[in-house]
């Protein structure tokens, strides 16, 4: 699919769904617990319908859009777990994570609790997103790991990792961690082990989502040490209990109409919002005020305000590395450079992110520059034009909402992988006002005799 989005404003209230980081880890401790769990609010979208596969195909099982009603009255289509507990049931074949590396992380772990073999597999990019550090740490701590294709998928774990050793020790392991998603994995794994691990972290980027996955341990008064984010301290022998709790909204998907509204001087309100939420993306909130725009925040909602022109300078996005495509593009509107750094782990992503999103900007007319670890924006106005997603939900994202403040209308290519974490997202930028076209990508590209595309489902 192509989606071409014209130059514009956008208003109103904009409801977030739910955090796509929270539906996840929501359904791997519902499935690990003893009983029956209700998510609410959760997020449907690939990535978290690839982590509903894998846990039915370990025998949890999952009953979609049950109807509930919470203590105000308000009806919600939410997600009940019957919990097995932490052993769970041997698949009958491959588990396909499809393209949801959160999925893959956080269940090799899962898998590494049981005694029997699991294989993984999953798309063409998640083959190419390796795990090397995180199989060694599983090894380290008692299970088995059969590579076929280096340190990515597909590969077979066997369990199960915690055993306590010699004099009642807990398995030690050191851990670097590019990517945060390992040390969640261990984190989720290592109280329902025999004998709990020991966790050494000599590098850790994306904090926060540490500090998401900590804070669903505190949930579950699960025990454990830490000193800082060095090292973690895990018992074995703990159980997850089964809860009935809500999904907050994503920060990680309202960063596209945050910065749609920063760079056009849009005012909208982001409805589903917690800012005492432990959701690290929460920080793009300060970094489009330290450009320039408005922030005024609600019980449950956001207000952002664009200001006639954002200012440029210095983002650290080590621990934000997902907002990155968006706020690339955002950069482009600034008096100033801007200066995304301090994020080497978003060219390991669905795509390298990095050299995506430089290529992206150069197609539409702007001028960005390549660091090893991050990106200079340069204050060139876009000029609009035809970009492809590369397949990366995030990429096709952002060049929609670039549409907004080109010149001329953006359309991006293989639009349609947005679903993977937000499936109604183009839904959503129409209904605030964007005007939006959706075509077939075959049609697309050849158009028509008189050179204009075909136009399937006209929105504005």
């Amino acid at each position: 699919m192509t989606v071409t989005v014209s130059p514009g404003k956008i208003s109103g209230a904009i409801p977030i769904p739910g955090s796509k980081s929270h539906t996840i880890r929501a359904l791997l401790i519902a499935a690990l617990a003893d009983g029956e769990s209700t998510i609410g609010r959760p997020l449907r979208s690939a990535d978290t319908a690839a982590c509903i596969d894998a846990l039915r195909a370990m025998g949890v099982g999952i009953t979609d859009g049950v109807d509930t009603t919470d203590r105000a009255g308000k009806s919600d289509d939410a997600i009940r777990v019957n919990g097995r507990g932490p052993r769970l049931k041997a698949p009958a074949g491959t588990i396909d994570c499809a393209n949801s590396g959160t999925t893959l992380y956080l269940m090799l772990s899962v898998a590494a609790l049981q005694s029997f073999p699991v294989r993984f597999d999953g798309d063409e990019q998640l083959r190419r997103r390796p795990a090397g550090p995180l199989l060694t740490a599983l090894e380290a701590s008692g299970a088995s790991v059969d590579r076929e294709n280096g340190d990515c998928v597909p590969l077979t774990v066997t369990g199960p990792i915690g055993a306590t050793g010699q004099a009642g020790h807990r398995p030690q392991m050191s851990i670097a961690c590019p990517t945060s998603q390992y040390l969640s994995s261990l984190l989720l794994a290592a109280p329902l082990s025999e004998g709990g691990i020991d966790i050494d972290v000599p590098l850790l980027n994306e904090r926060p989502y540490v500090d998401l996955t900590l804070s669903w341990l505190d949930r579950q008064q699960i025990a454990y040490e830490r000193d800082a984010y060095r090292r973690f301290t895990v018992p074995g022998g703990q159980r997850y209990t089964s809860y009935d709790a809500p999904v907050p909204g994503d920060f990680s998907s309202a960063t596209f109409f945050i910065a749609a509204a920063a760079a056009t001087g849009s005012d909208v309100e982001l409805v589903g919002l917690d800012m005492a939420d432990s959701q690290g993306d929460k920080a793009v909130i300060a970094m489009v005020e330290q450009l320039g725009a408005r922030v005024s925040t609600g019980a449950d909602s956001i207000r952002i305000s664009g200001p006639k022109r954002l200012s440029g300078g210095t983002i650290d996005l080590n621990a934000t590395p997902d907002a990155l495509p968006a706020l690339a593009l955002l950069g482009t509107t600034c008096s100033q450079e801007l200066h995304l750094v301090n994020v080497p782990q978003a060219r390991e992503k669905e795509t390298d992110r990095i050299a995506v999103m430089a290529a992206v900007i150069a197609a539409l007319g702007g001028r960005a520059q390549e660091l090893p670890d991050g990106l200079i924006v340069h204050p060139v106005r876009l000029k609009g034009g035809t970009v492809d997603s590369a397949g990366d939900h995030r990429v096709a994202m952002a060049a929609a909402v670039a549409g907004l403040f080109s010149d001329a209308p953006v359309s991006v290519t293989r639009a349609q992988v947005a679903s993977i974490t937000f499936p109604g997202f183009y839904d959503l930028l129409s209904a605030a006002g964007a005007q939006l076209s959706t075509a077939d990508d075959d049609l697309a590209n050849d158009g028509q005799a008189d050179g204009r595309p075909h136009r399937q489902g006209e929105h504005r």
